[in-house]
């Protein structure tokens, strides 16, 4: 409400009060002056005591000064209890002040009050009614309004239906709710009626005009949310959700238009989200240097952002691309101020004397090595990248934080690391190794942490989608019997931290990811909950296997190796380890090979340090015969 207004909502309710007020006093003095034989030479007088104690009064409680057009049940119980002080204001005055003779009863004063008391209520009622219905008299006429359903009829889907009647930017006409609750079942909620059970909606919208669904229901769980989303994609019908109470909840409590959102892939993720011990990662991380290298990444730049606020003594982001290093620095300093002292440096892991030069001034206590090549195609026609970043960058980072003292080094691997059939993977693998080999060095823990595919990254299949949908389609996935497993920016981030924390020394860290998720299956929910029919409205065609992909994705190597840890979804891979002098002697045999130039002995080389190492060729084979 903008300044002219609050006075004219402040003067109308105190004028309307007096004036009904006045009204009661000379209905209940004309109605009982005989039978109770009242004065009528004084009558102005006791009125001018009523008006003066009940204004008094109804000031002390800040009657006034509150919209009443928002007005809920506490403020007309404040009405109530002011209107009641005011009596006992005006009893006791009576009876002090004016002389015996000249009192009116108890009764007489008692109605007026009660008249009064009703004709505010009325009044009030009246006021919120014609405001209401003059906000909502375009809703009701509204040509171009979208017809909707909201899934959800309890407290959520009731703000939504408020908000989209008084907001004339939401072109929306709410045509019923759906909800499972018996209690609702062919009733009416605010005006909109309850058309039945959710597992009804598909057969109930046949032969509508509805042509969008929101579902708001952000108390519903992971597995009950998954279903409700399937049963939204039967029905043609473009789907919207309002989130978890923990993302979108406001000050006051309630559902807002602006906080629904299109549906994710997270939202469709097969398995609950994983969350962890939190208060061990304070104690890991609490008051210590940290240094995230490659910390403008997808999953760089949300270990700072959770490294930040679990109150670091530093923060050290070291990335080679100085505009996503850049972005993080902006973002961290806008949210912490000078409370975090952060530091931001361009280099590159490949730079072994650079790298030994931030280890120096900095003395970082715990390092999450994240800066990495991971684009599987680009790293097959690059191969000696591949090495020079993954393998020898990793090596250069692993290596100085034994020698400069850190406490843990916490490397970011990947499920394509297990029977590799790429190069990425490949020198994923070897990283591994790295860290397994350095164990028992020196004083710094290693530890390696392993997962599959992260939702929304740089360079995964859902920004990929995304686009696609947005320009049209077709949306392209390489092989229809492709299955990866899944987990969102934060959870992998948490695993990190959580990894970190419980390292000993050269475990491999392993989420239980649940069911993998089959490519084609997510594009095809993607289209339907974006409102479209696929392979008519947006179709998905198949490019065929890129060079080094296979069809499925692994998370342990052996799973006789697999060890329990005190969270059942955390599980270390125990192998054999390399010995650190192996290790240096497969380093300098690489080493030689990349002054070759030439790409296949590269692989060649790989291959041999690497003996999981196949091509795609085979293990898709063998994986198709398994099947079979």
């Amino acid at each position: 409400m903008d300044n002219t207004s609050a006075p004219y909502a402040a003067h109308l309710p105190f004028g309307a009060d007096l004036c009904i007020t006045s009204f009661a006093y000379l209905m209940a003095f004309l109605a009982f002056r005989e039978p109770l034989h009242l004065r009528t030479e004084y009558w102005w007088i006791h009125l001018l005591m009523v008006l003066l104690c009940q204004t008094l009064s109804m000031l002390v409680f800040r009657c006034y000064a509150r919209l009443w057009r928002y007005a809920e049940s506490n403020e007309y119980l404040r009405l109530f209890i002011a209107m009641a002080v005011g009596w006992l204001l005006y009893y006791a005055t009576d009876r002090l002040l004016i002389p015996g003779e000249f009192q009116y009863v108890v009764r007489f004063t008692l109605v007026v009050m009660v008249l009064a008391l009703v004709g505010m209520w009325l009044f009030r009622f009246a006021w919120r009614y014609l405001r209401q219905h003059r906000k909502t008299h375009g809703y009701y006429s509204r040509e171009d309004a979208r017809a909707l359903v909201i899934v959800g009829a309890g407290d959520a889907g009731v703000d939504l239906v408020e908000e989209i009647k008084r907001n004339d930017r939401v072109h929306y006409r709410v045509c019923a709710y759906f909800d499972d609750d018996p209690a609702k079942q062919g009733v009416v909620v605010r005006g909109v009626p309850v058309w039945g059970t959710i597992d009804q909606m598909p057969e109930r919208l046949k032969g509508t005009k509805v042509k969008d669904i929101v579902v708001a229901i952000p108390s519903i769980s992971e597995d009950d949310q998954r279903r409700v989303l399937q049963l939204c994609s039967q029905t043609g019908c473009r789907v919207q959700i309002l989130p978890r109470v923990s993302e979108w909840m406001n000050a006051d409590g309630k559902a807002s238009w602006s906080q629904v959102r299109d549906v994710r892939v997270e939202d469709l993720l097969g398995r609950e989200a994983v969350t962890f011990d939190n208060p061990e990662v304070y104690d890991f991380l609490e008051n210590k240097v940290v240094m995230v290298t490659g910390g403008g990444g997808s999953i760089g730049s949300e270990l700072c952002r959770q490294v930040a606020c679990h109150h670091p003594r530093r923060l050290i982001i070291v990335d080679i691309y100085e505009n996503n290093a850049y972005d993080i620095q902006q973002e961290l300093r806008f949210a912490y101020g000078d409370s975090l002292d952060l530091h931001v440096e361009i280099a590159s892991v490949r730079d072994a004397g650079k790298v030994d030069l931030l280890f120096r001034r900095y003395r970082p206590q715990i390092v999450f090595h994240a800066a990495a090549h991971k684009h599987v195609p680009l790293m097959e026609n690059c191969p000696e990248e591949a090495i020079k970043n993954n393998v020898f960058g990793t090596f250069n980072v692993a290596r100085a934080a034994g020698e400069y003292g850190a406490d843990k080094f916490i490397l970011i691997s990947t499920d394509k690391a297990v029977n590799p059939t790429n190069v990425m993977g490949a020198s994923k693998r070897m990283c591994e190794m790295i860290v397994q080999s350095m164990a028992g060095e020196n004083d710094t823990r290693y530890v390696a942490v392993r997962f599959g595919n992260v939702l929304g990254s740089n360079g995964s299949v859902v920004p990929l989608f995304k686009r696609q949908l947005e320009q049209g389609g077709p949306l392209t996935v390489t092989d229809h019997r492709i299955i990866r497993y899944f987990m969102t920016i934060p959870e992998a981030a948490q695993l990190v931290m959580q990894a970190g924390a419980m390292a000993d020394s050269s475990e491999i860290f392993v989420l239980d990811m649940g069911e993998p998720v089959r490519i084609l299956t997510l594009a095809e929910n993607l289209v339907r909950l974006a409102g479209y029919v696929p392979y008519k409205d947006i179709d998905i065609i198949e490019t065929g296997l890129r060079p080094g992909e296979k069809l499925y994705e692994e998370l342990l190597v052996d799973k006789s190796r697999l060890g329990a840890t005190k969270y059942n979804k955390i599980f270390t891979e125990q192998r054999a380890q390399l010995s650190y002098q192996s290790l240096l002697d497969n380093l300098a045999a690489l080493h030689k090979v990349l002054e070759t130039e030439d790409k296949e002995q590269i692989v060649a080389e790989m291959r041999r340090m690497v003996p999981t190492f196949r091509t795609p060729e085979e293990v898709n084979a063998a994986r198709i015969a398994a099947q079979q």
